[in-house]
């Protein structure tokens, strides 16, 4: 059984940072392909931006050049620094990985999402 547990969101004020913290832990052969996701109320989950297991990051068009992700494969977890925060990026934000949990079995995870809230 594989858990992934996020931390770090709460309440800012516009032009503020947090930063995310998602710890995948349990029965862990490797961690891939970790992602955060957000959904606003209303809306639909959308993909913020994905890190390999090698380091490569991509991320959605809203976030470029405010959100930046990185890893620590060795504690493996991922992390979302946000900076320059919009009321627009308020949501549950959640942490998704792809992991091995033997060298033949790769399952998909879940967080439980963390509330990030931008307001004044």
């Amino acid at each position: 059984q594989v858990q992934l547990v996020e931390s770090g969101g709460g309440l800012v004020q516009p032009g503020g940072s947090l930063r995310l913290s998602c710890r995948a832990s349990g029965s862990i052969f490797r961690v891939n392909v970790m992602r955060w996701f957000r959904q606003a109320p209303g809306k639909q989950r959308e993909l913020v931006a994905t890190i390999s297991a090698a380091g490569f990051t991509v991320y959605a068009d809203s976030v470029k050049g405010r959100f930046t992700i990185s890893r620590d494969n060795a504690k493996n977890t991922a992390y979302l620094q946000m900076n320059s925060l919009k009321p627009e990026d308020t949501a549950v934000y959640y942490c998704n990985a792809d992991v091995l949990v033997s060298a033949l079995i790769r399952n998909d995870y879940w967080g439980q999402g963390t509330q990030v809230t931008v307001s004044s």
